[in-house]
């Protein structure tokens, strides 16, 4: 294609780039693994660029089962990227060992920005990507076309090569898994400013080494995990136990600095002026129901 064929495809896609990357995202669990499933599909879109047919389908549909199925080849050789708290068992002993799972390829937060959308913000929340995670690679692309493109479950079917009673199953199948975990896909993210008000609090009481104050600002059933350490807890109670360990054997001396991760309120984390962990917030009203501690230095970089 010529020159200008070129800069009329670019600028066609281009208001597609960042859902597409987030749909990347959300089948593959890895903000670098998204990247090159984007680059690839973008490319596949180019070398077909002359064979689009307007009267079939949306450029944008056409885009999204490009980048479904160039994810699903993906992850004929690669592993999903669950959280601790979807595939090990609770840990009850604040004081138990530390359990790496470095063999584990875990869930790698996206930088978000704060001003996406509010649906955007929704789908990336940290529970429902890791959830979506635990799900067959089809069932997952299944659920995704279904609702981002509110796709028919037929143009489904056509466009990942199943029948449409196993797009109809598969998608049953998926919401029932997503429910059993306790995850609404439908579910709306607290409000950026109202998330970071509550985060602001929680860090607060954090760098004052106050487990009271941390503790009452928890759901009751709140999870605390720390990829990549297979040790994760839920409940106040062993959430607080576990507070008390850090400050006592890691000491007082934290710092920590504002980011923002698949549409939450996060935060960067060092020790004594060290690089310790970037730290992801859910919150509901103004309660902490999640903490996820990305313990990895990639992660730490990554937001740094």
């Amino acid at each position: 294609m010529s020159l200008d064929a070129q800069a009329a495809f670019e600028a066609a896609v281009a208001p597609y780039r960042r859902e597409l990357l987030v749909h990347c995202y959300r089948m593959l669990g890895s903000p670098h693994d998204a990247e090159d499933l984007l680059q690839e599909t973008l490319l596949r879109a180019w070398r077909a660029a002359d064979r689009y047919d307007a009267s079939r389908s949306s450029l944008r549909t056409w885009l999204y089962r490009i980048a479904t199925n160039a994810c699903l080849n993906a992850l004929q050789s690669a592993r999903s990227r669950p959280l601790p708290s979807g595939v090990g068992e609770v840990f009850t002993d604040p004081d138990a060992d530390f359990v790496p799972g470095t063999e584990v390829p875990w869930l790698v937060p996206l930088p978000a920005d704060p001003e996406a959308g509010a649906v955007e913000r929704s789908r990336l929340r940290i529970a429902l990507v890791a959830a979506l995670q635990l799900l067959p690679a089809r069932q997952r692309a299944v659920l995704l076309l279904r609702e981002a493109l509110e796709l028919p479950a037929a143009e489904v079917a056509a466009a990942l090569d199943m029948s449409t009673a196993a797009v109809n199953s598969a998608l049953q199948r998926a919401r029932t898994r997503l429910a059993e975990e306790g995850v609404d896909p439908e579910g709306q993210a607290e409000p950026p400013a109202q998330q970071r008000a509550v985060v602001d609090r929680y860090v607060a009481a954090f760098e004052r080494a106050d487990v009271a104050a941390i503790v009452a600002m928890l759901a009751d059933d709140v999870v605390m995990e720390m990829p990549p350490m297979w040790n994760w807890y839920r409940g106040r109670a062993d959430y607080g136990g576990f507070m008390e360990r850090v400050f006592r054997t890691r000491g007082t001396s934290w710092q920590t600095k504002p980011v923002w991760a698949n549409g939450e309120a996060a935060f960067l984390c060092r020790r004594d002026g060290e690089p310790h962990s970037m730290q992801v917030a859910t919150t509901s009203g103004d309660l902490i129901t999640r903490l996820t501690v990305h313990a990895d230095p990639a992660v730490f970089a990554l937001f740094a």
